[in-house]
């Protein structure tokens, strides 16, 4: 929201009431935001989260000691997809000294030194005290701006999550289909539209496992909570369909793609990626020089919201071929970020780009 009376910063605002001068505020920009959790555990969450952003916030806190091994982690996980909109927030200011506060933002600005995030602003706040919350969204507007969108070619549309919205005990009158989540990436999206989803389904006849395509059309969409009908990319939309609800559920859609039928990429089984490997593991407090890619060994692979296990079966030294254990709906050039199992827990070690 932005008061059209008062001054940049101080204009912009949460609220439908400007908090300075008491002004009725008006609606400036729609914002959806992914939260990728700081867990380690969690590290494909957040991959496949960063693969539908247009930029990043990367909270740090004030109170703990800069750099935490899962800030390393998500800080490389941003440079090597590719996101450069970030802005820094320096949260936890309230519980703090200024000393403290100040020798934070120095270790916060040596960890960023020689990154995609080092000019990136560090904006202090505190969430909990409603401190500078006008500052950064004055932050938000300046780093990440709206990208222009390809409006003009076939709709295409990342699923990120997919569940049967119906109660318990509901009626067949009162059934409704199962809704997908996602961005659309490009292209337009309109109640009644046809809509294709890839890889799609299991189906096992005579011994013989294959995947086939999911078609179904558009019932409605929601942008937030608001109805809408036309959905353009940006931010984050609830696609309603006619689908039954036990195809979506818990779910299970996540990672594939949705989109005009005949125009999406084919469904891989396998692939050979092209090898950008890290120097060192981040993530972990005592930080190890990473092996090449073996042939045999098990990698997480995520591809936009898609996290799959690919084994390797061929490997050399700036390539491998993986046989996925779960199909993805994936173009030529399509990035894949490449995670090995090391103490336990999966780690980012590099990103491929998929060459066949």
């Amino acid at each position: 929201m932005k008061c059209p009376k008062c001054p940049s910063p101080q204009c912009y605002t949460v609220e439908k009431t400007c908090p300075n001068c008491g002004e009725k505020t008006e609606e400036h920009r729609i914002v959806s935001f992914v939260d990728a959790p700081g867990h380690e555990t969690l590290m494909a969450t957040m991959l496949s989260g960063a693969a539908i952003m247009d930029g990043a916030v990367l909270v740090i806190a004030a109170n703990e000691d800069c750099p935490q091994p899962q800030t390393k982690e998500h800080l490389m996980a941003l440079d090597i997809i590719g996101i450069k909109n970030i802005v820094i927030v320096q949260n936890k200011i309230d519980l703090v000294s200024k000393e403290r506060l100040i020798e934070n933002y120095h270790q916060i600005k040596e960890f960023v030194k020689g990154t995609v995030a080092e000019n990136a602003p560090i904006i202090p706040i505190s969430a909990q005290q409603n401190i500078n919350i006008d500052i950064l969204i004055d932050a938000l507007e300046t780093v990440i701006p709206t990208p222009v969108h390809k409006v003009d070619k076939p709709a295409s549309m990342l699923i990120a999550r997919s569940f049967d919205i119906n109660k318990p005990g509901a009626s067949i009158d009162e059934m409704r289909g199962g809704v997908i989540g996602g961005t659309l990436t490009e292209g337009v999206l309109h109640p009644g539209d046809e809509l294709e989803i890839r890889p799609g389904i299991k189906v096992t006849t005579e011994g013989v496992t294959r995947w086939v395509p999911i078609l179904t059309t558009i019932s409605s969409i929601f942008a937030g909570t608001a109805k809408v009908e036309e959905a353009t990319p940006g931010g984050l939309l609830a696609v309603g369909t006619y689908l039954d609800p036990t195809l979506t559920k818990g779910d299970s859609l996540t990672g594939q793609i949705a989109g005009v039928p005949g125009t999406l990429p084919e469904t891989r089984h396998q692939f050979v990626m092209e090898l950008h490997l890290l120097e060192r593991v981040v993530g972990v407090t005592r930080e190890e020089k990473i092996n090449e890619i073996k042939t045999s060994e098990p990698l997480m692979l995520n591809i936009g919201t898609a996290t799959t296990v690919g084994v390797v079966t061929s490997a050399r030294k700036n390539e491998a071929q993986v046989a996925l254990k779960r199909p993805i709906s994936a173009a030529i050039g399509s990035m894949v970020a490449i995670s090995r199992r090391i103490d336990s827990r999966w780690r980012l070690i590099g990103v491929g780009v998929i060459k066949s």
